[in-house]
């Protein structure tokens, strides 16, 4: 053990240019909003955690990446699916699941452009 050891990483996402709309879509995504202040929002979900940053820089968010893991990826898919967020969150995108070379995820791009993959444990 080491005084380097890290116990987690809390990324910080941008949100694009509708903060508030990213704020709801991770709620409807199964996050908790712990707190909000002057443009920046904890989220949780179990030990997962990011800061959504009230932030719009299109070329930056779209060559982001996010990576959470979950216990049974095919009930996560169904009910994140079964939302329809596409239809209430314009520029929402989310695909079914689908295997890579590196393992079996779901892949969805929220408001600001960012990709976050989904893959069980």
């Amino acid at each position: 053990m080491s005084d380097l050891d890290a116990i987690s990483l809390q990324p910080f996402v941008p949100s694009g240019d509708d903060y508030e709309a990213s704020r709801r879509l991770f709620v409807e995504l199964g996050f908790t909003e712990e707190w909000e202040n002057s443009g920046y929002a904890g989220f949780r979900n179990g030990n997962t955690q990011f800061i959504l940053q009230q932030f719009d820089d299109r070329a930056f968010a779209s060559n982001f990446m996010v990576k959470i893991i979950v216990k049974d990826l095919d009930a996560w898919w169904r009910e994140a699916s079964s939302k329809q967020l596409e239809k209430t969150f314009p520029g929402f995108r989310i695909n079914p699941p689908k295997s890579f070379a590196w393992g079996r995820e779901v892949v969805f791009i929220d408001l600001a452009g960012v990709c976050w993959h989904v893959a069980e444990n």
